[in-house]
């Protein structure tokens, strides 16, 4: 019987498998929760005692991995995955190799964005752009049901989905070109990522939306280098963000590395304590995980310093930082990364109870991996 299969019945008789996040808090030292606040993605389809991300993994310097299908810095079509029993070895062996829930992150969105291709044996998806067009809540929601009955047999427990960025751009290279927004239309929007969301919820599937403060209305792909969206974003992009706030559905909110200088004239999205800690918490009210889009794309390693960018990420108010490895690959990312938060924390750069901050928020989401909601 495999630790997936005891934690489901655990949760038969118990309400919680674990206790609420403050005791935790107190059990866990400074690295620990820190490393709680790194998630990376890494090479392989099979995983031993001596791969680097078990290591990382049971040393605690990772609180999540991330899943792809085809590897970007070498254009190798062997990645992460291969068919849907590779998969659910492969997220069992991470699984067992942590102490405490782990993360296992994939962007299934459906159509192009699509991790488990139905050419490995997954069940084929359809995109959010055709979804939206066909304008059917009830066959959104079913797609999504589909998605989730996948994820939650494989034991993958976070989709990097829905994106309700609107299709403001349809020429967008990286939204609305290859079919990843809803519409252009707040409500449409609304209506399609809620039914997908409460799919994903029931299947015990937890969701990110995503790129805050909004990507559709871009012009260029934020995975290569700077995006300026000054002259094209408006504030209709926020009212998705808004919605699914409001109405308690967001597990976690994804920030995009766009720049918009009426937000916040020096800083991207990622690295904005205006945009993060003022628009998203102060205004929109949200109280939830904040996930990086990841730190290793263009727009932010081409500009910033590794040390600078994870400094202004967690001051701003991100508390999982993603490290896809895909973009790059840096098989020793989990090590720096927390060596510098460590560093900054010392040092006085960032505060101690920041990380802790992020560490509750962490820690209360991963109860419900166990215990989902009614």
């Amino acid at each position: 019987m495999t630790i997936r299969y005891i934690y489901l019945l655990l949760g038969i008789f118990v309400p919680c498998l674990f206790p609420p996040s403050p005791v935790l808090a107190e059990r866990v030292d400074i690295d620990g929760k820190i490393g709680q606040m790194l998630m990376v993605g890494f090479r392989g389809c099979e995983v031993d005692e001596e791969s680097p991300i078990v290591q990382d993994i049971r040393a605690g310097r990772v609180g999540g991995v991330v899943l792809f299908d085809y590897d970007v810095p070498s254009k190798s079509p062997v990645r992460n995955i291969s068919s849907p029993a590779q998969v659910e070895k492969l997220v069992r062996t991470l699984k067992e190799a942590s102490t405490a829930p782990l993360f296992v992150a994939v962007d299934q969105e459906g159509g192009k964005v699509c991790r488990l291709k139905d050419r490995f044996g997954f069940p084929p998806s359809i995109s959010e752009g055709c979804l939206g067009r066909r304008d059917n809540v009830e066959e959104t929601g079913k797609a999504a049901e589909i998605t989730a009955q996948t994820l939650r047999h494989l034991g993958i427990n976070l989709n990097f989905a829905p994106v309700v960025d609107l299709n403001v751009n349809p020429e967008n290279p990286i939204i609305g070109k290859i079919e990843r927004s809803f519409s252009s239309d707040p409500a449409c929007v609304i209506r399609h990522a809620e039914a997908m969301i409460d799919a994903f919820h029931a299947g015990g599937v937890l969701s990110a939306i995503k790129h805050f403060p909004g990507h559709g209305s871009s012009t260029a792909d934020s995975h290569r280098g700077f995006v300026d969206v000054t002259r094209t974003w408006s504030a209709r992009e926020l009212e998705p963000f808004a919605a699914l706030i409001g109405s308690g559905k967001a597990d976690m909110v994804m920030t995009a590395h766009i720049v918009n200088e009426h937000l916040d004239p020096r800083w991207p999205a990622t690295l904005s304590r205006a945009i993060i800690g003022g628009i998203l918490r102060r205004d929109l009210g949200y109280e939830g995980v904040v996930i990086s889009d990841d730190m290793q794309m263009g727009a932010i390693r081409l500009h910033y310093g590794l040390e600078m960018a994870i400094e202004r990420a967690i001051t701003a108010g991100c508390d999982i930082l993603i490290f896809g490895n895909n973009s790059v690959y840096e098989e020793d990312i989990a090590t720096r990364a927390g060596a510098i938060i460590r560093k900054l924390v010392h040092g006085g750069r960032v505060r101690a109870e920041r990380i802790d901050q992020s560490y509750t928020r962490i820690m209360k989401l991963k109860k419900r991996l166990y215990c989902p909601r009614n």
